[in-house]
Protein backbone atom coordinates (compact mmCIF):
# COMPACT_ATOMS: atom_id res chain seq x y z
CA UNK A 1 0.00 0.00 0.00
CA UNK A 2 2.63 2.50 1.02
CA UNK A 3 4.81 1.56 -2.30
CA UNK A 4 1.68 2.18 -4.44
CA UNK A 5 1.10 5.72 -2.46
CA UNK A 6 4.78 6.75 -3.18
CA UNK A 7 4.55 5.68 -6.97
CA UNK A 8 1.67 7.55 -7.17
CA UNK A 9 3.29 10.42 -5.77
CA UNK A 10 5.99 10.15 -7.54
CA UNK A 11 4.20 10.17 -10.69
CA UNK A 12 2.44 13.25 -9.71
CA UNK A 13 5.42 15.08 -9.43
CA UNK A 14 6.59 14.01 -12.07
CA UNK A 15 3.33 15.18 -14.48
CA UNK A 16 3.24 18.40 -12.23
CA UNK A 17 7.08 19.60 -13.65
CA UNK A 18 6.47 18.73 -16.83
CA UNK A 19 3.53 20.69 -16.84
CA UNK A 20 5.42 23.23 -15.38
CA UNK A 21 8.03 22.96 -18.13
CA UNK A 22 5.40 23.91 -20.82
CA UNK A 23 4.12 26.18 -18.90
CA UNK A 24 7.90 28.17 -18.63
CA UNK A 25 8.33 27.56 -22.44
CA UNK A 26 4.83 28.77 -23.26
CA UNK A 27 5.75 31.86 -21.81
CA UNK A 28 8.58 32.55 -23.38
CA UNK A 29 7.19 31.76 -26.80
CA UNK A 30 3.76 34.02 -26.16
CA UNK A 31 6.89 36.76 -24.83
CA UNK A 32 8.62 36.84 -27.59
CA UNK A 33 6.07 37.33 -29.58
CA UNK A 34 4.88 40.55 -28.02
CA UNK A 35 8.68 41.55 -28.32
CA UNK A 36 9.11 39.88 -32.17
CA UNK A 37 5.60 40.97 -33.54
CA UNK A 38 3.79 43.04 -31.59
CA UNK A 39 0.98 40.65 -30.46
CA UNK A 40 0.16 40.15 -26.93
CA UNK A 41 -1.25 36.49 -26.27
CA UNK A 42 -2.88 36.01 -22.96
CA UNK A 43 -1.54 38.53 -21.21
CA UNK A 44 -2.56 37.87 -17.47
CA UNK A 45 -0.98 34.52 -18.05
CA UNK A 46 2.74 35.59 -18.55
CA UNK A 47 2.12 38.45 -15.69
CA UNK A 48 1.29 35.31 -13.46
CA UNK A 49 4.14 32.96 -14.95
CA UNK A 50 6.41 36.17 -14.57
CA UNK A 51 5.72 37.08 -11.13
CA UNK A 52 5.70 33.13 -9.58
CA UNK A 53 8.43 31.52 -11.75
CA UNK A 54 10.63 34.58 -12.34
CA UNK A 55 14.00 32.90 -11.07
CA UNK A 56 13.12 29.37 -13.37
CA UNK A 57 12.13 31.24 -16.03
CA UNK A 58 15.09 33.14 -15.91
CA UNK A 59 17.30 29.53 -15.79
CA UNK A 60 15.31 28.48 -18.25
CA UNK A 61 16.05 30.84 -21.12
CA UNK A 62 19.67 30.52 -20.45
CA UNK A 63 19.40 27.27 -20.80
CA UNK A 64 17.50 27.82 -23.98
CA UNK A 65 20.37 29.69 -25.48
CA UNK A 66 18.48 32.92 -24.86
CA UNK A 67 20.00 36.44 -22.95
CA UNK A 68 18.46 36.13 -19.75
CA UNK A 69 17.37 39.59 -19.78
CA UNK A 70 14.56 38.83 -22.48
CA UNK A 71 12.54 37.81 -19.20
CA UNK A 72 12.85 41.31 -17.86
CA UNK A 73 12.05 42.70 -21.43
CA UNK A 74 8.94 40.30 -21.74
CA UNK A 75 7.72 41.33 -17.92
CA UNK A 76 8.43 45.22 -19.11
CA UNK A 77 6.15 45.09 -22.25
CA UNK A 78 3.67 43.30 -21.19
CA UNK A 79 2.99 45.17 -18.14
CA UNK A 80 3.24 48.15 -20.41
CA UNK A 81 0.68 47.13 -23.24
CA UNK A 82 -1.82 45.85 -19.84
CA UNK A 83 -1.61 49.40 -17.90
CA UNK A 84 -1.42 51.33 -20.57
CA UNK A 85 -5.19 52.64 -21.11
CA UNK A 86 -5.66 52.89 -17.55
CA UNK A 87 -1.84 54.80 -17.02
CA UNK A 88 -3.32 57.42 -19.63
CA UNK A 89 -6.87 57.95 -18.16
CA UNK A 90 -4.78 58.93 -14.87
CA UNK A 91 -4.81 62.85 -14.60
CA UNK A 92 -0.41 63.74 -14.16
CA UNK A 93 -1.45 64.93 -10.65
CA UNK A 94 -1.76 61.47 -10.01
CA UNK A 95 1.28 60.31 -11.51
CA UNK A 96 4.92 60.36 -10.37
CA UNK A 97 8.23 59.34 -12.47
CA UNK A 98 10.88 57.52 -10.95
CA UNK A 99 14.66 58.23 -12.63
CA UNK A 100 17.52 56.54 -11.53
CA UNK A 101 20.43 58.35 -10.23
CA UNK A 102 23.10 57.03 -13.36
CA UNK A 103 21.35 59.17 -15.56
CA UNK A 104 23.10 62.22 -14.28
CA UNK A 105 25.43 63.92 -15.96
CA UNK A 106 29.65 63.26 -14.57
CA UNK A 107 29.54 66.78 -13.58
CA UNK A 108 26.36 66.85 -11.68
CA UNK A 109 25.81 69.37 -8.56
CA UNK A 110 22.89 68.08 -7.17
CA UNK A 111 22.48 67.28 -3.63
CA UNK A 112 21.20 63.96 -2.07
CA UNK A 113 18.19 64.29 0.48
CA UNK A 114 15.14 61.95 1.87
CA UNK A 115 13.28 61.43 -1.64
CA UNK A 116 16.46 61.04 -3.69
CA UNK A 117 18.86 63.66 -6.00
CA UNK A 118 16.89 67.03 -5.57
CA UNK A 119 17.61 68.08 -9.50
CA UNK A 120 17.68 71.02 -10.36
CA UNK A 121 16.76 70.85 -14.19
CA UNK A 122 20.47 72.33 -15.22
CA UNK A 123 19.91 70.66 -18.61
CA UNK A 124 23.16 68.59 -19.05
CA UNK A 125 21.80 65.00 -18.34
CA UNK A 126 17.53 63.50 -19.91
CA UNK A 127 16.75 64.32 -16.31
CA UNK A 128 16.91 67.81 -16.70
CA UNK A 129 15.20 68.58 -19.52
CA UNK A 130 12.27 66.07 -18.76
CA UNK A 131 11.02 67.21 -15.49
CA UNK A 132 10.69 70.69 -15.67
CA UNK A 133 8.13 69.37 -18.77
CA UNK A 134 6.80 66.98 -16.86
CA UNK A 135 5.98 68.91 -13.38
CA UNK A 136 4.78 71.46 -15.77
CA UNK A 137 1.77 68.70 -16.45
CA UNK A 138 1.62 68.04 -12.85
CA UNK A 139 4.29 64.79 -12.44
CA UNK A 140 6.06 64.80 -9.22
CA UNK A 141 9.68 63.33 -10.21
CA UNK A 142 12.28 61.43 -8.30
CA UNK A 143 15.67 60.96 -9.08
CA UNK A 144 16.73 57.93 -6.81
CA UNK A 145 20.09 56.06 -5.95
CA UNK A 146 18.47 52.85 -4.97
CA UNK A 147 15.42 50.82 -4.35
CA UNK A 148 15.09 51.79 -0.73
CA UNK A 149 13.82 55.12 -1.80
CA UNK A 150 11.10 53.45 -3.84
CA UNK A 151 9.42 52.29 -0.42
CA UNK A 152 9.92 55.73 1.14
CA UNK A 153 7.72 56.90 -2.20
CA UNK A 154 5.06 54.91 -1.90
CA UNK A 155 4.59 55.45 1.49
CA UNK A 156 5.12 59.24 1.81
CA UNK A 157 2.78 59.94 -1.31
CA UNK A 158 -0.39 59.53 -2.73
CA UNK A 159 -0.67 58.55 -6.50
CA UNK A 160 -2.38 56.47 -8.78
CA UNK A 161 0.04 55.41 -11.42
CA UNK A 162 3.56 55.60 -12.03
CA UNK A 163 6.17 55.73 -14.95
CA UNK A 164 9.94 54.02 -14.11
CA UNK A 165 13.20 54.39 -16.36
CA UNK A 166 15.27 51.73 -15.60
CA UNK A 167 17.53 48.95 -16.81
CA UNK A 168 15.82 45.51 -17.94
CA UNK A 169 16.08 43.69 -14.20
CA UNK A 170 15.21 46.52 -12.22
CA UNK A 171 12.63 48.25 -14.08
CA UNK A 172 10.96 44.42 -14.28
CA UNK A 173 11.10 43.97 -10.84
CA UNK A 174 9.90 47.66 -9.76
CA UNK A 175 6.69 47.10 -11.79
CA UNK A 176 6.07 43.79 -10.49
CA UNK A 177 6.31 45.45 -6.59
CA UNK A 178 4.21 48.36 -8.29
CA UNK A 179 1.71 46.50 -9.92
CA UNK A 180 -1.41 48.16 -8.16
CA UNK A 181 -0.59 51.77 -9.80
CA UNK A 182 -1.05 50.48 -13.28
CA UNK A 183 3.13 51.16 -13.87
CA UNK A 184 4.74 52.29 -17.15
CA UNK A 185 8.22 51.67 -18.08
CA UNK A 186 10.66 52.83 -20.02
CA UNK A 187 14.16 50.96 -20.74
CA UNK A 188 17.55 52.32 -21.00
CA UNK A 189 19.10 53.10 -24.12
CA UNK A 190 22.55 52.49 -22.66
CA UNK A 191 22.69 50.62 -19.44
CA UNK A 192 25.58 50.42 -16.46
CA UNK A 193 25.94 52.27 -13.30
CA UNK A 194 27.53 55.44 -14.79
CA UNK A 195 26.63 57.62 -17.67
CA UNK A 196 23.61 55.69 -18.98
CA UNK A 197 21.18 56.85 -21.27
CA UNK A 198 17.65 56.80 -22.05
CA UNK A 199 15.33 57.90 -24.81
CA UNK A 200 14.13 62.14 -23.86
CA UNK A 201 11.13 61.99 -26.67
CA UNK A 202 10.02 57.92 -25.96
CA UNK A 203 9.61 59.40 -21.85
CA UNK A 204 7.62 62.16 -23.18
CA UNK A 205 5.69 60.60 -25.39
CA UNK A 206 4.66 57.97 -22.31
CA UNK A 207 3.40 61.01 -20.12
CA UNK A 208 1.41 62.46 -22.90
CA UNK A 209 3.76 65.66 -23.44
CA UNK A 210 3.33 65.70 -27.01
CA UNK A 211 -0.19 66.16 -26.24
CA UNK A 212 0.10 69.06 -23.97
CA UNK A 213 -1.63 71.83 -25.29
CA UNK A 214 0.29 75.02 -23.45
CA UNK A 215 3.86 73.61 -25.18
CA UNK A 216 5.56 76.55 -26.38
CA UNK A 217 9.22 75.15 -26.34
CA UNK A 218 10.98 74.56 -29.57
CA UNK A 219 13.99 72.38 -27.57
CA UNK A 220 15.34 69.74 -29.45
CA UNK A 221 14.36 66.26 -27.61
CA UNK A 222 17.09 64.18 -28.85
CA UNK A 223 19.97 66.11 -27.57
CA UNK A 224 21.34 67.65 -24.05
CA UNK A 225 21.32 71.12 -23.55
CA UNK A 226 23.07 73.06 -20.98
CA UNK A 227 19.97 75.85 -20.47
CA UNK A 228 16.11 75.17 -20.28
CA UNK A 229 13.95 77.65 -20.66
CA UNK A 230 11.05 75.81 -18.02
CA UNK A 231 12.91 75.89 -14.89
CA UNK A 232 12.41 72.89 -11.72
CA UNK A 233 9.80 73.43 -9.25
CA UNK A 234 11.07 74.40 -6.23
CA UNK A 235 8.84 72.40 -3.96
CA UNK A 236 10.34 70.10 -2.59
CA UNK A 237 8.30 66.67 -2.13
CA UNK A 238 7.12 66.28 1.26
CA UNK A 239 8.14 63.63 3.65
CA UNK A 240 6.05 63.02 6.28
Amino acid sequence: MIETLFQIFGQTLIIIAIMLFILLVLALILGRTLLKKNILIFPRLIIFVLDVFYSPLKQLAKSLGFDESMVDHIGVEVRNKVNEKKFNDIEPKDKIIVFPHCLRNPKCEAILDETGLVCDCCGKCAIGIIKPKAEKMGYKVFVIPGSTFVKKIVKNNEFKSVLGVACYEDLNLTMMKLANFAPQGVLLSRAGCFKTKVDIKTVLEKIGYENYEDDNENQTLNSYKNEIDSPCSENKHDIR
